[in-house]
């Protein structure tokens, strides 16, 4: 098997076997520290611009299942493992991570040291990097990876948003809008369970949306920075403009537009949450949470602000979930539809609903 080179703008080169899609890839590296749920990584639509390292050794084992895809597509940019399975379990039709990805065009690596890797990431902070197969090139990647845009400055959000309105009846009482932004299909699944959903292009506009007559709105998941330009000035207006109209629920991506539209600002993390197993106190008990965000909303921003921060991440103390003091609008900075995790926290569609039954949480 030919070698590949992990290459990151601090000039650390990581030498490993090329497998999947034969090409080049620029991305930013970042890690997920699941054991589990190598396929809804991929194909989760917040990854999008990311080149992503599996913290656990062995990924691939369980092959590539039909029911686990969250988008249509893989959105990372490249995959680096320790070690990729060859021969998976034939329980979901033996299909091999390395024929996942060549179908999808994208590159993966292994042999590497993913130890020694996240701790580069843990100490330096998200960094840069390519993927790259020819050795002699490493040098001239080093100095265009020092001055390249990161992909979240660019608008990814419309690269995974729906192009047009879409209607989905399931033969339920409630009607609420799904305000896409890049949202998984977990997030539909369980909206599906309770709600007839209309699907909007993240940059829809209020009038629009009430047009459509929902009775609520959820705000997706999403790739890149929230507070672009492109965004502050549709995604987050239409919010704003929404506040006092229906319950919002915001998840992940969407709970920092909710932040942002309430009157808070974000940040970028050192090199943010992903996996399946992260920790979050919530009304005095610990719930495991699915994540993949390397934004947060500023707590301190809250201040001056209707809203309070209602769930905070055990590990470092960030945002994880906000809600208002009056209005029945709340977010989840973690993803309580899993897809992969624990489903500890799907009682939150629950309370969706309850608030707009009853107009309040």
């Amino acid at each position: 098997m030919s070698s590949s080179y992990l290459v990151l703008e601090d000039g650390s080169v990581f030498e490993g076997e090329q497998f999947g899609h034969l090409c080049d890839s620029f991305g930013e590296v970042v890690f997920s520290t699941g054991m589990c749920g190598y396929q809804e990584s991929l194909t989760d639509p917040s990854y999008r611009g990311q080149i992503l390292i599996m913290t656990y050794p062995l990924i691939g084992n369980y092959g590539i299942s039909e029911e686990y895809y969250q988008s249509k597509m893989i959105h990372v940019r490249g995959l680096v493992v320790r070690e990729h399975c060859t021969e998976p379990s034939p329980m979901y039709g033996g299909r091999t991570l390395d024929d996942f990805l060549k179908f999808n065009k994208v590159p993966g690596i292994s042999g590497i040291d993913t130890r020694d890797l996240v701790i580069r990431i843990r100490t330096k902070g998200t960094l840069k990097g390519m993927i790259v197969n020819d050795r002699d090139s490493i040098e001239e990647c080093i100095k265009m990876l020092s001055s390249a845009k990161a992909p979240s400055e660019t608008n990814l959000v419309a690269e995974v948003s729906c192009s047009s309105i879409e209607h989905h009846r399931f033969g339920r009482d409630a009607h609420v809008g799904l305000l896409d932004c890049g949202g998984k299909s977990g997030i539909m699944r369980d909206l599906s369970e309770r709600f007839n959903v209309t699907v909007f292009p993240y940059d829809t506009k209020c009038d629009e949306i009430l047009e459509n007559k929902v009775q609520g709105l959820l705000i997706s998941n999403g790739p890149g920075d929230p507070a672009h330009p492109d965004v502050l000035r549709t995604t987050v207006r239409t919010v704003d403009e929404l506040s006092s109209r229906m319950p919002l629920f915001g998840i992940c991506f969407g709970s920092q537009i909710l932040g942002l539209a309430m009157g808070g600002s974000t940040y970028k993390m050192k090199f943010g949450h992903r996996g399946c197993n992260q920790p979050v106190k919530f009304n005095g008990k610990v719930y495991i949470t699915s994540q993949n965000h390397g934004f947060a909303v500023d707590d301190t921003s809250l201040r001056d602000t209707e809203m309070l921060v209602e769930q905070t991440n055990v590990n470092d103390g960030t945002v994880e979930g906000i809600r208002h003091r009056d209005l029945p609008i709340f977010s989840s900075q973690y993803h309580p539809e899993a897809s992969p995790g624990p489903w500890d926290t799907s009682f939150l569609f629950d309370r969706f609903a309850r608030s707009i039954k009853e107009g309040r949480l």
